[in-house]
């Protein structure tokens, strides 16, 4: 499989800035740590990768905190290259996730049948989903100048509010697992949560239910990444 790299128009990176911005309370609902995370460091575009069609209530805020500048000149070039390389070690590690090289960052999505997913209301990690993130884990260990993002979404079968709970109780059984369990730390990570309100695919059919249940990893350039390009990039 192929790893997407994603172009969008001025347009529709607007459209996606002012929805996202009207969907969640993002940027005061988010504490400041959360906020550290991930702040300015990968560009608006990504948003539109992890939320789907609509934009659309939930999740705890850190998503907002995503929407940045993109690094532009010879340190983005750099930043770039690190970034493929990234990239291109998870799709080979992990052929069944979808790997997305948005803006300055990677978009992952793990549904039903690429590697990380649950039993019908349940948000426990079993094996299959343990072997995946154990892959993962390993790249980012590899890549410690990143910080990740982990989003979750359901399907539209039972009630909106406990589908809310329950993909926020998934994205948190992931980000604990990367935490908890494979010892990478906590200050890389933020999470996230909408429930049934993101899909991106038709809820009245199995297989688009398969798609929605999901959960997406974003990884993008922390602070030392971006100085350290700019650091270079000047003594070049």
């Amino acid at each position: 499989m192929k790893i997407i790299i994603k172009r969008i128009s001025l347009f529709a990176l607007i459209f996606v800035l002012m929805s996202s911005l009207s969907s969640c309370k993002a940027i005061q609902n988010a504490n400041n740590k959360q906020k550290g995370a991930v702040i300015g460091t990968a560009g608006g575009a990504i948003i539109g990768a992890i939320i789907g069609e609509k934009a659309g209530k939930g999740g705890n805020g850190e998503l907002g905190a995503v929407i940045g500048g993109v690094v532009g000149g010879t340190a983005g070039v750099l930043i770039g290259n690190k970034m493929d390389k990234q990239a291109q070690e998870i799709e080979e590690e992990i052929p069944g996730a979808v790997v997305e090289r948005v803006d300055d960052g990677i978009v992952i999505t793990f549904d039903e049948n690429s590697g990380v997913y649950f039993a019908t209301n349940k948000y426990s990690i079993n094996a299959d989903s343990q072997s995946t993130l154990d892959k993962l884990s390993s790249i980012l260990k590899e890549h410690p100048d990143t910080n990740v993002l982990v989003v979750g979404h359901t399907d539209s079968v039972g009630a909106e509010e406990y589908n809310m709970t329950l993909s926020k109780n998934r994205a948190n059984a992931v980000t604990n697992y990367f935490i908890q369990t494979k010892g990478l730390s906590q200050f890389r990570f933020s999470t996230n949560w909408f429930g049934e309100v993101q899909p991106t695919h038709d809820n009245g059919t199995p297989e688009g239910r398969a798609k929605n249940r999901r959960v997406n990893v974003v990884i993008v350039p922390n602070e030392k990444m971006i100085k350290d390009a700019e650091k270079e990039a000047e003594e070049n």
